[in-house]
């Protein structure tokens, strides 16, 4: 249909995987897993269900009626007690058991957390791969010395590896707030219109234990160690601020970099990868825009202003539950998951197809560095016999010029010559270039890359070696 609205999150950036997480149809498979996991924890826990009313549930646990849920929503108004009902009619025996004792967040809200921790999940195997990617292009850069800059102007020599463990750094933090939230995922569970568990306790007659219980073997049979200790109606939207905030830090984190590589390609240092057949402008054929790196911003800037939805929504709760939440997180918890999907295929991408100008990053670097090594260049002379507060006032005005040059005249930085041929210097232009030579002023540039890579990265990485390397595809 191209008469009506869709998502570009959807249609262009995010992938198939991600996508069917937060589709109806997964929503309402882990429905029925909920409602069979009730009924057999309640079984278990002495009420009056069969086996054969559970089996009957398992049967079509996956064959959901739609046409049945939809047309009996459209008399009642309620999504949760429609899809009770269509249930219901697939399995008559077990009908009578279906949502026992339930409200309609234990299965709203247990699904909500399940398919945000398997997104999570997700987004987790994608940082590893960009990790991965990054990792291989700062070794193979790490000894190629390039300007670094502050504030946007020439300062001291980094490496080009070297850059890239900053943007390595960033992904490790994020990746290990993903980890950290992963690592205390829990349910809902079965808590009941207010959160007290007063139906349950009501079902199991007045039994504590076996209320208490229920919560444990319902978490155990849907893959989680724990649920909520408390809860009102729902669990608290402090959960979806947390969630949003992990996906904010990627996006900063990949927001970061591709103004970076932005800033490059101006320079015409490094570019992002550029199809065979790719048209960068319409109007100017020979133009290549970074518009990869210029998506991977639109897109963080997106997430970003996103996470904030369900910080204002956990804010403005009212007690035990209101439901002003409910249309605002149908829509800002899956596009934020489905932007940064998005984000991590094409920061991938961009960072397995970097292109590398060394001799540009070279001329770049040495019109720069004379400047900076004015000060090796004076100590060299001194060692020599000559006066240092004669060199002092005389380097400067030398560097004045030679600065005067470039800027006003548009021509090479001549300072070496300038200071060659002065002779209270006494030293030649080819041991200046000796002394300027761009491998001695990046420090331990080259060995922090190595060092990072080895003792930080790869001994990190080795506990993911179950995440497939395969490249994924983006919608250019």
């Amino acid at each position: 249909m191209k008469n009506s609205y869709e998502s570009p999150l959807s249609s262009r950036y995010a992938d198939e995987e991600m996508k069917y997480l937060f589709s109806p149809d997964k929503k309402f498979r882990t429905w029925r897993r909920l409602w069979i996991a009730l009924a057999e924890a309640e079984k278990e826990l002495g009420l009056n269900i069969t086996q054969e009313q559970i089996d009957e549930m398992c049967k079509y646990a996956d064959d959901i009626n739609y046409e049945v849920a939809e047309a009996r929503e459209k008399v009642v108004r309620h999504d949760v007690m429609s899809h009770v009902y269509a249930y219901g009619q697939q399995c008559p025996k077990a009908k009578p058991i279906i949502h026992l004792g339930a409200t309609s967040c234990y299965v709203g809200d247990n699904t909500d957390i399940i398919i945000m921790t398997e997104a999570l999940k997700l987004i987790r195997n994608k940082l590893v791969g960009v990790i991965r990617v990054l990792s291989k292009f700062a070794l193979q850069y790490k000894d190629l010395p390039t300007l670094a800059f502050t504030h946007f102007q020439p300062a001291q020599p980094t490496t080009v590896g070297k850059r890239a463990t900053l943007w390595i750094q960033d992904l490790l933090m994020d990746l290990e707030d993903v980890e950290y939230q992963l690592s205390k995922a829990k349910l809902l569970g079965s808590k009941g219109t207010t959160g007290t568990q007063a139906s349950f306790l009501e079902l199991f007659d007045g039994d504590h234990s076996k209320v208490k219980k229920l919560d444990e073997i319902i978490a155990k049979k849907m893959g989680y160690s724990s649920c909520f200790a408390v809860s009102g109606q729902t669990y608290s939207r402090k959960l979806d601020s947390q969630m949003l905030a992990v996906l904010s830090g990627i996006a900063q984190s990949a927001a970061k970099f591709s103004n970076d590589i932005r800033l490059l390609q101006h320079l015409k240092e490094v570019e992002e990868p550029f199809e065979k057949n790719q048209i960068g402008s319409s109007a100017m054929a020979y133009k290549r825009n970074p518009m990869r790196s210029e998506r991977i911003a639109s897109l963080s800037r997106y997430v970003i202003i996103d996470s904030l939805n369900p910080c204002i929504t956990e804010a403005t709760q009212w007690f035990e539950r209101t439901l002003d939440d409910s249309a605002n997180k149908r829509i800002s918890v899956p596009e934020a998951f489905l932007a940064v999907d998005g984000i991590l295929n094409l920061y991938a991408n961009v960072a397995d197809g970097l292109v590398v100008y060394p001799k540009v990053i070279n001329q770049h670097l040495l019109r720069e560095l004379p400047f900076m090594a004015t000060e090796n260049i004076m100590m060299d002379a001194v060692k020599r016999g000559a006066d240092r507060q004669q060199l002092h006032e005389r380097i400067r005005v030398h560097s004045m010029a030679a600065s005067r040059v470039i800027k006003e005249e548009g021509g090479e930085n001549d300072l070496l010559s300038r200071i060659a041929a002065d002779p209270a210097f006494g030293v030649t232009l080819e041991e200046l270039q000796k002394i300027v030579s761009p491998e001695k002023y990046v420090g331990r540039a080259p060995q922090q890359t190595e060092e990072f890579i080895a003792e930080v990265v790869n001994l990190l990485l080795q506990k993911y070696d179950f995440v497939s390397e395969e490249k994924p595809e983006i919608n250019l």
